[in-house]
């Protein structure tokens, strides 16, 4: 709970927020770029694009992940709320 308070309070405090992410979201597209091309053969443009849509399929799996079990706990509480 405190790291919570601490959090929002840091938050609410940061006057510009994308130069406080800049460093998080910079690591995050290079790992994308080196898996599409971990030896750097590719153009920047042509690694760019890949990158692009490995980070699109990430997000779509973490969604179909998300999906999957909200289903699975629905279906679950479901069964738990039948009579027997």
């Amino acid at each position: 709970m405190r790291a919570q308070i601490a959090a929002h309070t840091s938050w609410a405090n940061t006057e510009d927020r994308a130069a406080r992410t800049e460093k998080a979201r910079k690591a995050a597209l290079d790992r994308f770029e080196h898996e599409v091309d971990p030896d750097g053969k590719l153009t920047p443009a042509e690694r760019a694009k890949r990158a692009e849509h490995a980070r699109k399929a990430y997000f779509a799996r973490l969604a179909l992940k998300s999906a999957q079990s909200r289903r699975r706990r629905r279906s679950s509480a479901t069964d738990d709320a039948r009579p027997a």
